[in-house]
């Protein structure tokens, strides 16, 4: 993509309605405009951002034997009146009618229509285990939205949902996803925290919250040191096999972690001083098992080997990829703008012309645009006709991994410079040597 036809809104000051890092660099790097009060459009830099956090989520949720389909977002109130859930879930939930005068809401999670189409389809438990995801918007009509897409009203949502035969079925699907999460968020360059946590309008007896820990998280958290140095699940992990999830879920709760809802004083207390970690953390993901709680009030029910109708056992999975981009931000960010890590970057390399409209340059410019386009990386070439300064100030600020610049004494000499964005490292190499190493790394 050349940035002179690409629509890349920077703002060169920073926004005043920003109180957190990722708002402000969100909103400079030009990747949301806010449209009303918690609710965001996503510009073509942030878009390209959100995408590749989704398909990493969908590999994740695949690879854990998840199925994909999509349900919309306006849900009927008569689902909701079955669960017993409508009247109880709070002003959080838009509740509107058609034209028709019929009750709708704007669906702030779907338990119930997933349960509603389960029911219409599977009879048999010999159809079972099953998981059943979507990534689509939600809303809930928070009191007081904040800090960007970290905390909006209307925002995107995976949310998965296990159905099983048994409670012990339901809570090796429990682990399926507590696994599948941890390699998510790691390939997200994340290093989450699953603590155990409130349920809330969700209901149900077991919950965590995957947390990463950042000086503007919304809640204080608790855990030991020990989580740091735990392995991710590797990618050739069986999913059935019961014992090995179980191995890794144990190792993950085997030491101590909460919210500040499920904080046990003494009991963190009685950790040593030196393993302690106390401090803010942001959600990226919240688990549960809820057994019947949703099958029961509106017939969810299978035929079970012995010939009799069974209420199926359930949990559901959220992932907010809306929250997530700035989380990473929150992560991984310095003075000069975001890092993004190679997985999500909106872009893989930029070139930076350092003297558009000279003969050599706009040359080797667009040669090597055109050839690393050709091995299969996402390149952005800021041809347009600002100052040297101005290109590198865009380049740190929207946090490509990698700059190759060009410049008429480097080109004169068949060399081009290439800087590492995260560690500010810089050599000098031919065209030749560039290409390969950046095709190599991509």
């Amino acid at each position: 993509m050349r940035l002179s036809r690409y629509f890349l809104p920077i703002l060169k000051e920073n926004p005043k309605e920003a109180e957190i890092v990722s708002h402000r660099l969100m909103l400079r790097a030009g990747m949301i405009r806010q449209q009303s009060q918690g609710i965001y459009s996503w510009l073509p830099l942030g878009k390209r951002v959100l995408d590749k956090v989704n398909r990493i989520i969908r590999e994740e949720q695949n690879r854990s034997g998840a199925i994909e389909l999509i349900m919309p977002t306006l849900q009927s109130a008569d689902l909701w009146r079955e669960s017993g859930r409508y009247d109880a879930y709070g002003k959080e939930m838009l509740r509107i009618k058609d034209r028709q005068d019929r009750d709708m809401l704007y669906g702030p999670t779907n338990e119930e229509m997933i349960t509603e189409i389960f029911r219409s389809y599977v009879k048999s438990y010999k159809d079972l285990p099953l998981n059943l995801y979507h990534i689509q918007l939600k809303f809930r009509d928070e009191v007081r939205p904040r800090f960007g897409t970290m905390r909006s009203r209307e925002f995107l949502m995976k949310d998965a949902y296990s159905f099983d035969l048994t409670k012990e079925g339901a809570e090796h699907s429990y682990r399926k996803m507590f696994a599948a999460y941890l390699r998510t968020f790691d390939r997200l360059g994340l290093r989450a925290i699953p603590m155990r946590a409130d349920t809330g309008p969700i209901g149900g007896n077991l919950s965590h919250e995957f947390i990463i820990l950042a000086d503007t998280g919304e809640s204080e958290v608790f855990s030991h040191r020990d989580f740091v140095n735990f392995d991710i699940p590797a990618a050739e992990t069986d999913f059935d096999d019961v014992d090995g999830l179980q191995a890794i879920f144990d190792k993950w709760t085997s030491v101590y972690a909460a919210t500040s809802e499920m904080h046990d004083e003494a009991a963190f207390d009685a950790i040593p001083e030196s393993d302690r970690l106390s401090a803010r953390g942001i959600e990226v993901g919240h688990i549960f098992y809820f057994g019947t709680k949703y099958s029961e009030p509106m017939g969810a029910q299978v035929q079970g080997p012995d010939g009799k109708q069974h209420p199926v056992h359930m949990g559901s999975y959220g992932i907010g990829p809306t929250r997530l981009v700035p989380a990473i931000i929150e992560a991984s960010h310095d003075e000069n703008g975001i890092i993004w890590p190679k997985s999500v970057a909106p872009f893989d390399v930029s070139i930076i012309n350092m003297k558009t409209g000279d003969a050599a340059c706009d040359s080797a410019s667009g040669d090597l645009y055109a050839r690393l386009g050709k091995v299969g990386l996402d390149v952005i070439y800021d041809d347009t006709d600002d100052r040297a300064g101005a290109k590198f100030a865009t380049a740190d600020l929207i946090g490509i991994p990698t700059q190759v610049i060009v410049g008429p004494r480097s080109i004169a000499n068949g060399e081009v410079e290439l800087k590492d964005r995260k560690s500010g490292a810089r050599e000098t190499l031919s065209i030749e040597a560039a290409i390969n190493k950046l095709a190599s790394s991509g």
